[in-house]
């Protein structure tokens, strides 16, 4: 039967493959986010389980509001790694390393994360009332941009103070990313951040720098659900709750532009408009509402994977049915607490190396959206705006940001926040906003690609 299979013009149903071949193209989705979405959990201290139970379920009921018709795996987005490192920063332990989760403050991050998700259901809704190009001319790349940069360069510190606790391991954990992805082929190329992450874990295992003891003790079966960590105990008008909901739900603005991105890679890697049919609506509903799940159970932010559609490009299997067997494999395997165990024993220098150079790609991933979009900075609006979002988010953050009370609450704004506010503000009132979504969905898939 496969030889009658025409694999160069792409195939819309894999059932044609037969079952074996379809679990083994899930398995390879479901490796190609891993990566990127144990990553995050690591670096900010959610659950692992958790995570990859949030990016199961996220991506089922992604598939459910879209109709079943767009083949995106929502994995764990980096972009909100500057609300965590702000609202929950990580304690240090008896060695002065940052690597305690912070406990008490992570649930009103996962409270900020489901409000954030809130902000693309009202997006979606925005859209399907007065149309996409009135609403994103609210939100041109001379305002996603610098706050996508501000992103990175925020989270920069804490990825060189990581490297610092063992610099060789840090060295070759970003070597490992660096050699892969420049000169890698075929899935080696799509899977940097998960063999930087192996080879820099070998170094550590032979140069005795890993503790097993938490594998040994942690059980083969578990519930993945962390309670402690939940955002739905969170929302409770304290505020510490109201401070966290202003830091991190502006980053969602960002992280729409994001989607968009994808959404657009994928149509153009699949051969079909998904903005138009079943619609960017209901893809920003599905990631949206995916965004608040994960937060009210403990979970990192979903978004679109950028590394999944380079498997479809790679494969032409293009059925989202592959996309959602991947996500059961996730939820199954997220109900193993010694599996996340063992990923929780990798060095913080290892997480610092992939991190040198991830923070530094959202940064870059900013200015690539800037250029792209070929905004004039000769244009004094332009310069004006991109200036005032660069200085307040990068400045605001060094000193804590804006506290005021409000109604006897005191609330703080984050440099992300600030930042967001004003930079929307400044676009909505200077003259010359030009700006003009292009909806067409024609993307190359290359330059779309930006999951952050």
């Amino acid at each position: 039967m496969s030889e009658k299979i025409d694999y160069s013009q792409g195939i819309y149903d894999a059932k044609q493959l037969g079952t074996a071949r379809m679990l083994i193209l899930g398995a390879q989705h479901m490796f190609a986010m891993f990566g990127a979405t144990v990553l995050v959990p690591l670096i900010t201290g959610l659950s692992v389980s958790t995570t990859l139970l949030c990016a199961g379920l996220g991506t089922l009921l992604f598939h459910l509001l879209t109709k079943c018709k767009v083949p995106a795996f929502l994995g764990s987005s980096f972009a909100y790694l500057g609300g965590f490192a702000i609202v929950a920063p990580k304690l240090l332990d008896a060695n002065g390393e940052q690597t305690i989760a912070n406990t008490e403050m992570l649930p009103y991050a996962c409270a900020g994360i489901a409000f954030s998700g809130l902000l693309y259901v009202l997006f979606s809704i925005l859209i399907s009332v007065f149309g996409i190009r009135k609403i994103m001319k609210l939100f041109p790349p001379v305002v996603t941009g610098p706050i996508i940069i501000s992103i990175g360069l925020i989270l920069a510190p804490s990825a060189i103070s990581n490297c610092a606790t063992n610099w060789l391991l840090a060295i070759v954990a970003l070597g490992t990313v660096v050699v892969c992805n420049i000169w890698g082929k075929g899935m080696i190329k799509i899977l940097p951040i998960l063999l930087g992450v192996v080879v820099s874990y070998v170094v550590a295992m032979v140069m005795g720098a890993v503790d097993y003891t938490a594998i040994a003790k942690a059980d083969l079966l578990g519930v993945p659900v962390n309670p402690a960590a939940m955002g739905l105990f969170a929302i409770d008008g304290s505020p510490e709750f109201i401070s966290a909901v202003f830091t991190i739900v502006p980053i969602a603005l960002a992280t729409m532009m994001e989607h968009i991105g994808d959404i657009a890679a994928i149509s153009a890697t699949a051969g079909k408009n998904y903005i138009r049919d079943p619609g960017l609506n209901r893809t920003l509903l599905g990631d949206g509402l995916a965004t608040s799940m994960a937060g009210l159970l403990g979970g990192p932010a979903n978004t679109t994977y950028g590394e999944n559609t380079g498997v479809l490009a790679l494969t032409k299997i293009y059925d989202p049915l592959v996309i959602r067997i991947a996500a059961v494999f996730a939820i199954i395997l997220s109900f193993s607490p010694k599996f996340e165990a063992v990923i929780n024993t990798i060095p913080a220098a290892i997480i610092g190396g992939i991190s040198f150079v991830l923070y530094g790609m959202i940064s870059a991933i900013g200015v690539r959206n800037v250029v792209e979009n070929q905004v004039d900075f000769t244009n004094s609006r332009n310069l004006i705006i991109a200036a005032v979002i660069l200085v307040s988010a990068l400045g605001f953050n060094s000193v804590g940001g804006i506290t005021f009370v409000i109604a006897g609450v005191s609330v703080n704004l984050s440099g992300l926040a600030i930042a967001a506010i004003l930079g929307i503000v400044l676009n909505a009132v200077l003259p010359g906003n030009d700006y003009e979504f292009d909806a067409a969905g024609d993307a190359d898939p290359e330059s779309a690609s930006l999951r952050i």
